[in-house]
């Protein structure tokens, strides 16, 4: 835009300095011709005054175009955003999330999150004529090959094919994420305890069931389904209870869709995938994890994309935004409210004093 703008300026520029120049060729011209012509001062008089008038309306037509090029939205515009994406593979809508980002002045930049793991960066976008391409290499997929997307940009929506790691092709949609912002403060009902420390009413596995219930703990003794609260939730304040043994991992999904990590340091890790961070979007201020084997806990508050994480009485994250769903999600719908969801399918895990406070 700023490349075009100066373009037209300086076309402007030597037009004028172009047309003063016949002008004062013209004026010297008739000058030294015939001047002793009483008509000659009269022919003068009118040519200059034609030839202002017409200098003056290019000037002003140029300028309008320069300020409507200077103005006109560049096409990458349109397709720049969160997008919620649905990937249709084998049968199965599977969530996946992907950002458009300007970097500098021609080039589109982003991040992409599938259906499992943690966000990744995107190191170029392609945007033409409404088509968009991109690839990115393979995270926990088994396969080597990168992974590729094409797709068009039709009513503010994104439609197209990609290439998975393992070669197969596989639809996908898109649809612009909503903001989730919220114009009052919450109003907070009365807490609700959402497991009753004897059985899993309320809750349902996602597959065959492990999980029992012993000595008022929620257990789940070894890898298997994942669980999740019948009921669905918007805003809310969620107090949870937590321990495992060392090496596992669990995670507790917020609406379904924005996990809070649950696991032992990993130091090679980064921070934003590790002890209660937002997977792969969010790293916490400290790491405040107990030893494995300790009871520990969450308190998290969720209000839109805003997100406040206190891990064992300690601010980790203080009202930060969340930008799209993380790796695991139930589904891509983040305009919907979703269960509490927790992680039974990375190694044993339990669970108590599952407390919420959903917003009015």
């Amino acid at each position: 835009m700023n490349n075009t703008r100066y373009i037209f300026e300086l076309l402007i520029t030597n037009f004028i300095l172009t047309m003063q120049s016949v002008t004062t060729g013209v004026v010297i011209f008739l000058l030294n011709c015939t001047c002793k012509f009483k008509s000659c001062m009269k022919k003068i008089l009118i040519i200059s005054k034609r030839v202002c008038t017409f200098l003056s309306i290019m000037f002003f037509l140029l300028m309008d175009v320069s300020v409507a090029h200077a103005k006109a939205p560049r096409a990458e515009a349109a397709v720049i955003g969160r997008w919620d994406m649905t990937i249709y593979m084998d049968g199965k809508q599977s969530p996946s999330w992907l950002e458009v980002q300007k970097s500098g002045n021609s080039y589109l930049i982003g991040e992409y999150v599938g259906t499992g793991g943690s966000a990744r960066p995107i190191s170029k976008i392609n945007f033409n004529d409404n088509k968009i391409s991109f690839s990115l290499p393979p995270q926990w997929e088994k396969d080597t090959n990168d992974i590729s997307f094409e797709g068009v940009l039709q009513s503010d929506s994104l439609t197209g094919t990609m290439v998975a790691a393992n070669g197969k092709n596989y639809n996908w949609s898109a649809v612009r994420a909503p903001s989730l912002k919220r114009m009052t403060e919450p109003v907070w009902q009365k807490p609700i305890a959402i497991f009753n420390g004897k059985d899993l009413s309320g809750w349902h596995a996602t597959g065959d069931n492990q999980w029992i219930v012993k000595d008022g703990v929620l257990q789940s003794p070894h890898s298997g389904s994942n669980l999740m609260t019948d009921e669905t939730f918007t805003d809310f304040k969620l107090h949870i209870e937590f321990r495992y043994p060392g090496s596992s991992n669990s995670g507790v999904y917020l609406r379904g869709r924005y996990e809070v990590q649950i696991e032992a340091n990993n130091e090679n890790e980064p921070l934003k995938n590790v002890y209660s961070a937002i997977y792969g979007f969010i790293a916490p201020s400290e790491i405040t994890a107990k030893k494995p084997g300790e009871w520990q806990s969450f308190d998290i508050t969720l209000v839109g994309r805003m997100v406040t994480v206190v891990a064992n009485g300690k601010t980790v994250i203080c009202n930060r935004e969340i930008p799209g769903i993380t790796g695991g999600a139930i589904d891509s719908k983040e305009g919907e409210p979703g269960p509490i969801y927790i992680q039974g399918d990375h190694g044993p895990i339990e669970y108590r004093n599952i407390i919420i406070t959903p917003a009015k």
